[in-house]
């Protein structure tokens, strides 16, 4: 049996080294364009910011290590340009010299990937504006970075990112790792996409705490070269930028030409449609990667997930058929992370929006717990957002933003969600736990707790991004200490603290409603059951606080939106741990 795999990396290297270790009597060709087959394509911006020096450390295979350790076949530098299935033929052009050469098939895997998407805008030919999706950019792009002037000044002092992604960012943190001035636009009103409004909030002031310029909500409009041999990047609103490289992150495209002239379907969203078994409409013809569509496990439709997980995981499932076993590729979740300076932000599932515009029901809790137990340095706060099925409390998404233990709670939620658990399930998760790792009540619990109590009727949550009509009517009471509610607090609110609230519970008009909110919900929560056991029928606390209601509504655009230190105090901590004695 032939094998031909059209693309490298993630999926078709996947795909070949599976095919090999299942099949060693089978001829296994893989056609790649560029000139490295597998190489680590997310750690990119990270050699172009030094942080990993040694170029040689990206690459990860060469097609002689791929012929001596798996007998496979590797072509770099020609490219398959057409395919006939009625022939079960593939041309393939060697991009050095144009010669072309014809190969027969039994089995073909179409893993073309994406490609980044280059509107057609005035200028963006210019040299100095750039992609970062090969080896090959990355080089010319650090080539420039690293090129220093006559008079001992880098060539590039300034650069303009365009994307608020995870390449963008990425690119933004690295860039200024290398002392250049950053600036970055983003034509949605938010960065990163896949996470809700208010946990994006957290990373701009973060970034803008770092020196990078932000211009979000606008497009570029046209790239033009200036008297003084600099580059003007003009945006939508007429904001002029003088630079010296432009990024374009602006997202990446399936790559299907090659695909749909050989009558490959393709799907709603452009991608290469395929089925459980990642099989085309095409007899013995396969797909995988960043150029198919995929089943969300939470959206309905197919979707364009380009990530390097589920690409791998894909090649595995086309091996697994090529060699006759009968396997499936379930759905995709999206689980994603960034590091952005010290701040990490990651998502997995749905986010509210996404749950919305589907007509999905969901309910949502909110909560700023620390990294680690409060009372052990070196912990911060974060922001976690969990979203659930009403009925059955089933995990449909999560989003956080932090300091420092984002990533593990972002896997056990994506284990979680992929397990089909529920909001009752985390509540009984037991997790790692020592004073330099974690607490007693993990965030991930604490995050079951909070969404079981709205489950089982324990509390109710108003929302700051629902403040006027969950407010409309109601007394707010703060029940943060004085001093904090000098410091700031709501329109209209009166200051009633936590300590005092049970000496004032006959002025308060019992038929009037209750909208109480704190720092981060756990007084409000604390208040809200004094007060429904006092008889208050109308009360709601405002879920996540002050600090989700900042972040919401963007309070403090120019400032940290996530403090370095924890946002509930070691007091209030013990409190809430106090049936813990481990704690």
């Amino acid at each position: 049996m032939r094998i031909v795999i059209v693309g490298g990396v993630a999926a078709g290297m996947s795909t070949a080294a599976r095919a090999r270790r299942l099949d060693e009597s089978a001829e296994i060709v893989v056609f790649e364009r560029d000139a490295f087959v597998s190489f680590a394509n997310c750690g990119l911006p990270y050699h172009i910011g030094e942080v990993i020096e040694d170029r040689d450390r990206l690459l990860l295979q060469t097609p002689e290590s791929l012929r001596a350790s798996l007998n496979l076949d590797v072509r770099t530098g020609t490219e398959v340009v057409a395919i006939d299935p009625a022939a079960r033929t593939v041309t393939a052009r060697v991009r050095a010299t144009g010669a072309e050469q014809e190969l027969t098939y039994d089995r073909l895997v179409l893993c073309p990937g994406a490609v980044p998407v280059v509107p057609p805008l005035p200028g963006i030919d210019d040299p100095r504006v750039h992609v970062l999706r090969r080896m090959e950019d990355m080089d010319a792009i650090k080539a420039r970075v690293d090129a220093v002037a006559a008079d001992g000044r880098p060539e590039v002092a300034h650069a303009v990112v365009i994307g608020g992604g995870y390449i963008g960012l990425e690119m933004a943190e690295n860039l200024r790792h290398r002392g250049r001035e950053v600036t970055l636009v983003e034509l949605a009103d938010q960065l990163m996409p896949p996470l809700d409004r208010e946990l994006t909030s957290a990373m701009e002031a973060h970034l803008r705490a770092n020196g990078v310029g932000l211009h979000l909500g606008v497009g570029a409009s046209s790239f033009a070269p200036t008297e003084d041999g600099r580059l003007a990047v003009t945006l939508a609103d007429g904001t002029r930028i003088s630079t010296d490289l432009v990024l374009l992150a602006a997202g990446v495209r399936p790559n299907t030409a090659l695909a749909e002239a050989a009558g490959v379907e393709l799907g709603p969203r452009g991608g290469i449609a395929v089925d459980e078994r990642l099989r085309t409409n095409l007899p013995d013809v396969y797909a995988a990667g960043d150029a198919v569509e995929v089943r969300h496990t939470v959206l309905p439709g197919s979707w364009l997930i380009p990530l390097a997980g589920p690409a791998n995981r894909q090649g595995r499932v086309v091996a697994d058929n090529l060699c006759g076993r009968d396997t499936t590729f379930g759905t995709v979740q999206g689980t994603g992370i960034v590091k952005v300076f010290d701040l990490v932000a990651g998502g997995v599932g749905a986010n509210q929006r996404q749950l919305e515009a589907a007509g999905i029901p969901f309910e949502r809790v909110q909560l700023h717990p620390s990294g680690h137990a409060g009372y052990y340095p070196g912990t911060a706060a974060m922001h976690l957002k969990v979203l659930f099925a009403p009925d059955t409390g089933r995990l449909l998404g999560a989003g956080i933003v932090g300091f420092d233990g984002v990533d593990k709670r972002l896997d056990v939620l994506a284990t979680a969600l992929h397990a089909g658990m529920t909001v009752y399930d985390l509540e009984t998760l037991e997790l790692a736990y020592a004073p330099p790792f974690g607490a007693a009540k993990d965030p991930v619990n604490m995050a079951g707790f909070l969404g079981a109590n709205l489950l089982r009727g324990d509390v109710a949550l108003w929302y700051a991004d629902r403040c006027e009509q969950d407010t409309a009517g109601a007394r707010i009471l703060d029940v943060r200490g004085p001093d904090e509610f000098a410091a700031g607090h709501l329109p209209g609110a009166r200051n009633l603290p936590l300590d005092q609230l049970r000496a004032a519970l006959d002025g308060l008009d019992r038929s009037q409603p209750l909208r109480l909110y704190c720092a981060v919900g756990f007084r409000s929560y604390l208040a809200y059951r004094i007060l429904v056991q006092h008889g208050f029928a109308d009360v709601a606390t405002l879920a996540g606080g002050m600090h989700s209601y900042l972040a919401a509504t963007e309070l403090q655009a120019d400032r940290e939106v996530l403090p370095r230190e924890p946002v509930v105090s070691y007091a209030e901590e013990r409190t809430a741990t106090a049936a813990d004695p481990v704690s």
